[in-house]
């Protein structure tokens, strides 16, 4: 079986940084979740592009946060409601999980991890 991860941001700076290290692994399905113009641009010099939010999400096992913190609340609203159950979130700001920004659903796990 292979696993289907949601990269968000994934032509911003950290975004940019998973991608590069996952773009190439066979094992993975990766869904690149990027809005912004230059972001499209960064994942187009990689040869990649964007999938819609929504399509990646719905089918996604794991969905990584590459977004800057003020906008994990917002994102984490709009999208953990669409995650498929059994899925996993996986945020970059150990500080949002505590800060209880993120929306809590108890058929999804939640990992949380320093970028550095």
């Amino acid at each position: 079986m292979t696993i289907k991860i949601a990269l968000m941001g994934a032509g911003g700076k950290m975004g940019c940084r998973i991608t590069d290290n996952m773009k190439d692994l066979a094992d993975y399905e990766m869904f690149y979740i990027e809005v912004s113009e230059s972001g499209i641009a960064n994942l187009q010099s990689r040869g990649l592009s964007a999938t819609p939010a929504d399509t990646a999400i719905a089918n996604a096992d794991a969905v990584v946060l590459a977004l800057p913190d003020k906008l994990i609340g917002k994102v984490t609203t709009e999208i953990v409601p669409q995650m498929k159950t059994g899925a996993m979130i996986i945020g970059l700001d150990p500080a949002a999980a505590y800060a209880e920004v993120m929306p809590i659903r108890d058929d999804i796990s939640y990992f949380v991890a320093h970028p550095c």
